[in-house]
């Protein structure tokens, strides 16, 4: 039975690397986009910050600088339980500091939830709100790529999420390889299938309506995926805006990119207990396939999970002197289906970088490092499984003070 089981599992996993790379391939194509509304929308521009006082000015300066009515949209500074200069700076910049203090519920999702409610009140009301992190740059035609997905009639937008600092070590060019790729052949695949896409907890627009009718109500570790989940149970949404790039700071250093990502599996595992076997039941009671597919996608963590100790179980059962205990689905096809299975797996990530037309020489010298980085998600999914109760929110530093101008230069160098 045990062998039955393990095999089960592997049909499983094979099952979704099939299914996943049978979508990307839809990503292929890029249907080119065109400016189509005026300027129409009002939007409040939020920007969760915890003691971001070193980066929060050049995203500041590169929101007051967006090509857009300036009478269209003001900028909050959420001041989550800060203890620098964060709200300072902000004042300075001429744009409204609004400071939370609260040591109980902590996390950029209680912030949020805590910013719509000041928002609701205040006395001028926005058609739509636009959130950022602190540490974000983002391209000078944001609001306007939003305002026309909301004049479509869109509700939930997510914008084109990349890397601003790729450049600064492995793990960052990992980053920026596996952006790249997830943009091109998991979120504009499911665009053009017209499919739901999933917020990446930052460039992210809402339908103010939508926002006071549903409520935020997400704050798990990864408040973004929470809020998909919740948006797809009810019949919306989210699209890709693939023109509007949002540039994000990520870890230099293993070790915080680990504690970062611990904190996202946490998070996921949270989800996928949530909404997974609703998501599941709702997609075969309605006949719905973009109900399905996020069912799927809110228990990937799992499959990675399940992919690691598949992988220690045969490992282990090879290495021992011994007859083997457990079978492989492979000894039951052809032997090249291995290989192929391998080789369409690894090509997928320079293909992505061809695609986004990537003209940095060094990202495609990473593709050689990039396996390890894609080999310690085991682990740390792993040990996310034992870990998954944790509810603290964990913060990642940023310091790297980059402009516009400077992220856009470096893409070409």
């Amino acid at each position: 039975m045990l062998n039955v089981l393990v095999m089960a599992f592997q049909v499983f996993l094979a099952f979704v690397g099939v299914y996943q790379f049978v979508l990307a391939l839809f990503g292929i194509y890029r249907k080119k986009s065109s400016r189509r509304h005026e300027p129409k929308k009002s939007f409040a521009v939020l920007v969760a910050a915890h003691n971001e006082e070193q980066v929060v000015g050049a995203l500041i300066e590169n929101l007051k600088n967006l090509d857009y009515p300036k009478e269209l949209y003001d900028v909050f500074v959420i001041c989550d339980n800060c203890t620098d200069g964060t709200a300072d700076i902000a004042r300075s910049y001429g744009v409204k500091a609004c400071v939370r203090k609260n040591t109980t519920l902590k996390g950029k999702g209680y912030a949020i939830e805590w910013m719509l409610k000041e928002l609701w009140s205040m006395p001028r009301q926005y058609d739509a709100v636009v959130m950022f992190d602190a540490d974000n740059l983002c391209n000078s035609d944001f609001l306007h790529l939003m305002n026309d997905d909301l004049c479509d009639g869109h509700q939930v937008i997510q914008g084109y999420l990349d890397t601003k600092n790729p450049n600064d070590s492995w793990v960052t060019a990992a980053y920026g390889i596996t952006y790249w790729y997830c943009n091109r052949l998991w979120q504009l695949s499911r665009r053009n299938l017209k499919m739901a896409n999933f917020l990446g907890g930052t460039g992210m627009c809402f339908d103010s309506k939508l926002l006071k009718d549903m409520g935020w109500g997400a704050t798990s570790l990864v408040e973004d995926l929470e809020f998909t989940m919740r948006c797809i149970q009810r019949g919306v949404h989210p699209v890709l805006n693939y023109d509007a790039k949002v540039y994000d700071e990520k870890p230099v250093s293993f070790r915080a990119s680990a504690r970062q990502r611990l904190r996202w599996m946490q998070g996921h595992f949270n989800v996928a207990r949530n909404y997974f076997f609703p998501l599941l039941w709702a997609s075969i009671k309605e006949r719905s396939f973009v109900k399905f597919d996020a069912a799927l996608y809110s228990v990937s963590v799992y499959n990675t999970f399940l992919g690691f100790l598949m992988t220690m179980v045969l490992w282990g059962d090879n290495l021992i002197p011994a007859d083997n205990i457990f079978g492989s689905i492979y000894e039951y096809l052809p032997w090249w289906v291995a290989g192929v299975a391998i080789v369409a797996s690894v090509a997928m990530f320079p293909l992505s970088l061809i695609l986004e037309n990537v003209r940095n020489w060094r990202m495609y010298a990473h593709l050689l490092t990039l396996p390890f980085f894609l080999l310690s998600w085991w682990p740390i999914t792993f040990y996310a499984f034992f870990t998954q109760n944790n509810k603290q929110w964990s913060h990642t530093q940023h310091t790297r003070v980059i402009r516009l101008e400077e992220v856009q230069s470096k893409q070409v160098s």
